[in-house]
């Protein structure tokens, strides 16, 4: 397993600097934001300048208003187009793929009115839909679509490993898990890692507070255990909020973590 930080964590000015700091600091690559309005093809000159000088980029996560289970369709159809986008740039920096949820802070079940305004049937329908024309794009490209399951409160769509499993319909579509959400959702996380393990193509850590491991109570020692007993060779990407300075902390992070690997 290798450790990713997400661009925004690390100091530095470009992403050269920020991979420096990311070696010296522990981490073996950069996980990068995707925003809209094709933000991320525009970057797409700085990204290959950052390539051919040795910055490692394997994954996107997404970073927009409005996600591909959105309510209304032509936000929805702006999304597949920048994530259409975002999968096309990182198969040219030869990356693993895009990462996204079905949503985030759009509706939750757990939160008045309680009652979204599409069915549980429409929902699945959107996004398969949605799914199956990136799954597509993916494959075309040599990369992956990722979908990653969040928390009850955050979106009411897919919440946990197994439902994300659920929309896997072809090779380029797999799953992302994030500590954090299965800290909340997932009944037993090992055993949900090990079911979900054939589909299983990246990993989100952070604590069970949502900031760096090592401050909150996770039991890390048993999920990177269960990861390593599963062969997962992928990146256990950061992305927290940093309790302290980011030049203190970081470092502090990667040793925590890399204990246990």
């Amino acid at each position: 397993m290798r450790l990713a930080a997400q661009e925004q964590l690390l100091p530095g000015r470009t992403l050269q600097e920020k991979f420096a700091f990311a070696l010296d600091a522990g981490f073996d690559a950069i996980e990068l934001r995707g925003k809209g309005d094709f933000h991320f093809a525009g970057r797409l000159t700085e990204l290959k300048r950052a390539l051919a000088d040795g910055v490692v980029m394997p994954t996107v996560c997404v970073e927009m208003p409005h996600f591909i289970g959105d309510f209304d369709p032509g936000k929805r159809m702006d999304a597949i187009q920048q994530l259409r986008s975002q999968l096309t740039v990182i198969a040219e920096l030869g990356g693993i793929g895009v990462m996204t949820p079905a949503s985030w802070g759009q509706f939750s079940r757990r939160l008045p009115p309680f009652e979204p305004p599409r069915s549980p049937e429409e929902d699945r329908e959107v996004l398969a839909e949605a799914l199956a024309v990136l799954g597509e794009h993916a494959h075309r490209n040599g990369v992956l679509i990722m979908l990653e399951p969040l928390n009850r409160y955050e979106n009411h769509m897919v919440n946990t490993l197994a439902e994300a499993v659920s929309y896997c319909s072809m090779d380029s579509i797999r799953i992302v898990g994030d500590t954090y959400h299965m800290n909340i959702e997932e009944d037993d996380p090992c055993r949900s890692l090990i079911e979900a393990a054939p589909y299983l193509a990246h990993m989100q850590i952070s604590e069970s507070n949502r900031n760096q491991p090592g401050t909150g109570h996770l039991d890390w020692g048993a999920q990177l255990a269960t990861l390593d007993a599963l062969g997962y060779d992928g990146y256990l990407a950061l992305e927290c909020r940093l309790r302290g300075e980011p030049e203190i902390v970081l470092p502090q992070t990667a040793a925590f973590i890399r204990k246990y690997l």
